[in-house]
């Protein structure tokens, strides 16, 4: 009776959950002649794909989607390998100013985002790096590294230190101990890291409002604000675009899936 019950929570949990993905899904279907004539049906009686042929054909989406690629991506990239390096040396290494590092970075999270954003335009300007996707990738990655770093720290002390000694008695310097021996073992670490940071900046919208100008760059959080006219909302056009964004994060997920679930469940058990 418990286990039923625990399934039924399970699934009501997963409905709920799935919900608004499906209505998006509905709507982007939904003939633009019915989305108002029809009021609110679980699924439309007729149904085509006009609003995502209109997307990719008659609008900046493919422009917003190629931008948000190249920004999630440099993202993911630079926060990764610049949290891997210093998550090891967190905790490998004992240095002066180390706990003060520590609470500076974890300082960082605790600003709420709305308020940083004029101070980062003021500083961004004078170097050129408004109205840049460098500028984004720039602004993201000083935003995620903190927490990143601290996510890496845990992975690498998950990693016995002799294993790394091991390798230097045989010959290895410590960085060649790190490429051959260390960074093969934290690799579901850094899918789980990876994953994040593609994540929260393919998702971001207050700094890519604030710091980009023109049309041509807009990432798509932004750019789905462009569907919002005047007097009116294409909402078929807008939940298109989401349906289509949501396609790049699916893949990436599912080309790092098994290193993230290795990567999610590391550390739950200490040997």
């Amino acid at each position: 009776m418990c286990t039923i019950g625990h399934r039924l929570g399970l699934l009501a949990y997963v409905l709920f959950a799935l919900f608004p993905l499906y209505w998006l899904v509905k709507i982007a279907v939904t003939p633009e002649a019915l989305l108002y004539s029809e009021g609110v049906r679980l699924w439309p009686s007729a149904m085509n794909f006009d609003s995502f042929t209109r997307v990719l054909t008659a609008s900046d989406f493919p422009a917003f989607f190629r931008n948000s690629i190249i920004v999630a991506g440099g993202t993911a990239f630079f926060v990764t390998i610049l949290a891997s390096l210093a998550g090891y040396a967190f905790s490998r290494f004992r240095f002066r100013g180390k706990a003060l590092i520590v609470g500076l970075m974890l300082l960082t999270q605790m600003f709420p985002i709305v308020m940083l954003i004029a101070p980062i335009y003021r500083l961004m300007t004078p170097l050129g790096l408004t109205d840049s996707l460098w500028g984004l990738v720039i602004t993201y990655t000083a935003f995620n590294v903190p927490f990143a770093t601290f996510l890496m720290q845990s992975f690498f002390e998950g990693i016995p230190k002799e294993l790394e000694e091991s390798a230097m008695i045989d010959g290895c310097t410590r960085f060649a101990a790190l490429r051959k021996v260390i960074f093969p073992l934290t690799l579901p670490g850094m899918a789980a890291t990876l994953g994040f940071v593609f994540t929260a900046a393919w998702s971001e919208l207050l700094f890519s409002l604030m710091l980009i100008n023109s049309e041509e760059k807009m990432t798509f959080p932004v750019g789905l604000l462009t569907f919002i006219g005047k007097f009116s909302v294409d909402w078929g056009q807008m939940m298109a675009a989401g349906v289509l964004a949501l396609v790049p994060a699916c893949i990436f997920f599912a080309l790092i899936q098994r290193y993230l679930v290795q990567g999610l469940t590391a550390g739950a058990v200490k040997g």
